[in-house]
């Protein structure tokens, strides 16, 4: 037998009802990327998967599909976040088909059912009979909620609030029961109608107009006038254009230089001793933002930290760490030699930089924005890298230069729920940092 081409239907077989050649399966595929986008739960390994030469022997689409689709919705529902990272359209295709989903720590009694809904083979995930046998048995299982402080219980139904049934084109009518019956022809006392919206708009209006009146009146004949006041101010005015006019006096060591007497702004106000016990100099330049200082560091670079943070003295990896709380930023000062790791600070980012061994060894990490800058001669790599570690995901913002064939690396990392902080941070150092020597 004769084998298919790309494009070519696969022979003695039924019209399908989906694309009928591996090439326009490939355009669906392609298409659906494009249009649906990073959506872990309409990305099934089924769905992901490349098409290949044998593309009709694939896992079919079916019931386990939308059943993947109900295993992400829990997961993201219960953990807060996708099951996989959802960056990428291409990259979660990718993962979806070659990786297993995250651990779903938290879901509690219904991990067993996440994860075996999340199973990549879809013959084994479980079908509708068991997941509705499962979930009986969780309901059934659940401790009944307390009645706490905050329940309030429905007050009870009162009959007459309730609406009058009457039949169709019946027209039903009720006396107010606040107000007496009245015949036709007799007409209510003006003293039990309540004043009209008009009436009463109309007596603020008057107050308004009468208020403005008054303060007019009293303005007119209370206020003091300023004719009797126009003679001390012209001569203050005077008095004081005279005084803006007269030249500044100079000393007589100025050498004719009347700025000789102003004192310069200097960039190191004194040394101060840090918590480590090294000495530190610390300056306010016009270039850095509000809320940060520019370290002169001992270790031979300078820096913006933002203030109230304490630095950590050199380790024995050769870093220099500024950290409070959970952020920390990291400064290496030339500890690698681009001899020995080569001269591409993307390379050494990505494959021997120490700061980056735990998201190379981690098996859940990701990395954006990988790029490459050349400035004044210089050569830099920039990247955001994520991974989980001991106290949760960690997001990471990372710069290495190579000044003078050394590497410096410039790092800030924190929470990943503080991405915005560590970005802020990360700028503020990346932009002031200087090899002093």
């Amino acid at each position: 037998a004769a084998t298919g081409h790309w494009d070519a239907p696969a022979a003695g077989s039924p019209a399908p009802r989906g694309p009928a050649t591996a090439l326009a399966a490939e355009r669906a595929r392609q298409t659906r990327m494009a249009v649906v986008g990073p959506v872990t739960e309409r990305w099934a390994p089924e769905q992901a998967g490349p098409v290949h030469e044998n593309w009709q022997l694939a896992a079919p689409i079916g019931p386990a599909t939308d059943l993947w689709a109900l295993g992400a919705l829990l997961f993201r529902a219960v953990q807060g976040h996708a099951p996989y990272p959802e960056e990428s359209t291409a990259e979660l295709v990718q993962i979806v088909c070659a990786e297993p989903p995250a651990f779903a720590e938290e879901c509690g009694p219904l991990r067993p059912v996440v994860e075996s809904l999340l199973r990549q083979d879809p013959t084994e995930r479980i079908d509708f009979e068991e997941l509705s046998g499962w979930l009986r048995s969780l309901v059934r299982s659940a401790p009944e909620p307390e009645a706490g402080l905050h329940v309030v219980s429905a007050p009870p139904a009162e009959t007459g609030r309730l609406p009058i049934v009457r039949r169709r084109g019946e027209l039903v009518r009720r006396r107010r029961a606040a107000l007496p019956a009245h015949h036709g022809r007799h007409k209510r006392d003006r003293r039990e109608t309540a004043r009209s919206p008009r009436s009463l708009g109309r007596n603020l209006l008057l107050l308004i107009l009468l208020a403005l009146a008054a303060a007019i009146a009293y303005a007119m004949f209370f206020m003091p006038r300023s004719d009797s006041g126009d003679t001390g101010a012209g001569d203050r005015t005077g008095a004081a254009g005279e005084a803006s006019q007269a030249p500044p006096e100079r000393s007589p060591d100025g050498g004719g230089d009347p700025r000789a007497e102003r004192t310069a702004p200097t960039d190191d106000p004194g040394p101060s001793e840090t918590a480590a016990g090294s000495t530190e100099t610390q300056s306010n330049d016009p270039a850095v933002a509000d809320g940060f200082t520019l370290r002169k560091d001992a270790e031979g670079f300078r820096v913006a930290v933002a203030e109230g943070w304490d630095r950590a003295p050199r380790n024995g990896s050769g870093q220099v760490v500024y950290s409070k709380g959970d952020l920390e930023l990291i400064v290496v000062p030339g500890r690698d030699r681009a001899a020995e790791f080569g001269d591409d600070p993307m390379v050494y980012q990505r494959d021997t930089e120490p700061e980056l061994a735990s998201y190379r060894a981690s098996s859940w990490a990701t990395s954006s924005g990988l790029k490459s800058i050349e400035v004044g001669g210089r050569t830099m790599a920039e990247g955001q890298f994520t991974w989980t570690g001991a106290d949760g995901e960690l997001y990471v913002r990372n710069l290495a230069t190579l000044i003078d064939g050394r590497y410096h690396v410039v790092q800030v990392r924190g929470p990943a729920a503080e991405r915005d902080e560590v970005t802020r941070l990360f700028e503020q150092a990346a932009s002031t940092y200087q090899y002093t020597g």
